[in-house]
């Protein structure tokens, strides 16, 4: 019984993915008109809830790899299990908050209400990135202390940051890069290639506790800290792109 304990974390992570994706799907469009009887559209707000339960997901994720070396309950079971509950809690959900967002930005055209849902389906592009890298990742043993493209969950947590961005941020320009079709896309694009591409990037996991050897993390881990507190929610997309920054600059091949 003892050895299931790190798959009950895993089916813990796929739980919360699963809830992630029930907030976003019962968060539908508003549409008000102001005096002027311009058309105002906008998201309900309870859609920060996906942000928060992919970020539990993500700290569950992390946690049942502890586990299972605390108990030294490694399995190939929990090892496809694992990537089985990251496909949905860090491809599905995110690709979910991007189809509400292309459907924002949609909305906001003229006739936009009655656009082709193709121009939504391309959000799925990320989910299909996600589970193509999963499988990958699966049949290559040379993954240990490091990986080939950007892993799933960095991703998911880069998407999950959106609505925490859109919801706590005053910037209008920011917001106008959010809803704007073409950057959503591009975001799209960018973040499946990463995670398909086999580009060098450093894990999070520590070969020993010297400086030298960790100075990535460390830099990170700095660049994390100060972010946070001057930036607030965009310090994630900032710390994602600094983790990628560091990774290629530091070229740690895996191993």
């Amino acid at each position: 019984m003892i050895k299931q304990i790190p798959n009950l974390f895993t089916l813990l992570n796929l739980v919360f993915g699963c809830l992630a994706i029930v907030v976003i799907l019962q968060n539908g469009i508003i549409i008000q008109y102001a005096a002027d009887g311009t058309q105002l559209i906008d998201i309900p707000e309870k859609i920060w809830m996906a942000s928060l339960f992919i970020g539990i997901a993500a700290v569950i994720d992390f946690l049942d790899g502890f586990v299972a070396r605390l108990f030294k309950a490694s399995s190939e079971m929990g090892k496809q299990l694992d990537s089985l509950a990251d496909v949905v809690s860090f491809g599905v959900a995110p690709a979910m908050i991007l189809y509400q967002f292309l459907r924002i930005s949609m909305a906001q055209e003229e006739d936009g209400m009655n656009a082709s849902v193709i121009w939504l389906v391309p959000a799925f592009i990320l989910a299909a990135a996600g589970a193509w890298r999963l499988a990958r990742f699966n049949l290559d043993e040379s993954q240990s202390f490091g990986f080939k493209g950007v892993p799933i969950p960095a991703v998911g947590l880069m998407v999950a940051s959106l609505p925490l961005i859109y919801w706590h941020n005053h910037n209008q320009l920011v917001v106008d890069i959010l809803f704007n079709k073409w950057v959503l896309y591009g975001i799209i694009i960018l973040l499946s290639w990463l995670m398909i591409c086999k580009l060098p990037m450093m894990a999070m996991k520590f070969k020993d506790y010297t400086v030298k050897n960790n100075m990535p993390k460390i830099i990170l881990l700095i660049v994390t800290i100060a972010a946070a507190f001057i930036f607030q929610w965009l310090a994630i997309p900032i710390v994602f792109i600094v983790y990628i920054i560091l990774s290629l600059l530091y070229k740690q091949q895996p191993s």
